[in-house]
């Protein structure tokens, strides 16, 4: 058995203050601020990383995956449909067939691997971290504002630090939270979140995609808030419509920014 290196207390220390700071200098500037890492956030961050474009995730929970974490009713699995289902192959997610065109995944292994796919992509993301507010210049949002959400639970008063972007773009889930910040501070920008309607699996698996991309200069939206924004129904834990939308808005993203 091999003897352990020792390490004393100074250098851990000194290592994460000087690497961590490291990292997040190299988020101060960047083509692509993602606010949450669910499963369109992800899934858009890969895509986005694949295309050449500098792309970070911010989560404010200290873990990944958003609501694939409660599969159904926290069972284990969760549904996907074709064509969704490419993007999980491509990432190494097996697919157990139910049905003609119908798979079921697990839980776990969906968010192992949709977040190892945007790292190995060369995505980054910082966990623990809000998107507090946005920066607007000329009606165009053009960075993020952010704050350690531990600071925003204890309710205490610290200011935040901005990051340059050229897009920002709202994965946050049910409450579009970025993008509802955005239209109470920004009426110009003439955005709002009406929020999603009563479940209706079919029509929310095809209208969360319908309602992704630009909604403002510079800011966007995927996933459930796209819902929210373009008031579709809930669709429960089927997650097609939530992988298609983050690869739909990179796509877009992909193609404004390289214009």
């Amino acid at each position: 058995m091999k003897v352990i290196t020792p390490v004393d207390e100074k250098t851990v220390t000194t290592a994460i203050i000087e690497r961590g700071a490291k990292a997040l200098l190299d988020l101060v500037k960047s083509d692509v601020i993602i606010a949450g890492a669910g499963p369109s956030g992800l899934t858009a961050a890969r895509y986005l990383a694949k295309g050449g474009l500098k792309t970070f995730v911010v989560e404010r929970r200290l873990s990944f995956g958003g609501g694939i974490g409660g599969g159904g009713m926290l069972m284990p699995r969760i549904v996907v449909q074709s064509p969704s289902h490419e993007v999980l192959q491509e990432v190494g997610v097996r697919l157990d067939p139910y049905s003609k065109g119908v798979w079921v995944v697990d839980v776990a292994e969906s968010i192992a691997k949709l977040a190892t796919g945007a790292i190995d992509a060369g995505a980054g993301i910082l966990l623990g971290v809000t998107v507090d507010d946005l920066v607007v210049k000329r009606s165009r949002v053009c960075g993020a504002v952010l704050q350690w959400s531990a600071v925003n639970i204890s309710g205490l008063h610290v200011d935040p630090l901005a990051v340059e972007s050229r897009a920002v773009v709202d994965c946050t889930g049910h409450d579009a939270e970025v993008i509802a910040i955005a239209s109470r501070k920004n009426p110009d920008l003439k955005i709002s979140v009406p929020g999603e309607r009563s479940m209706d699996a079919v029509t929310a698996e095809r209208r969360t995609v319908k309602c992704t991309g630009e909604v403002a200069p510079g800011l966007w939206v995927a996933g459930m808030a796209a819902a929210a924004v373009g008031q579709g129904p809930r669709m429960g834990p089927i997650f097609g419509g939530m992988l298609l939308s983050g690869r739909k808005v990179a796509e877009e993203i992909i193609k404004s920014l390289h214009r």
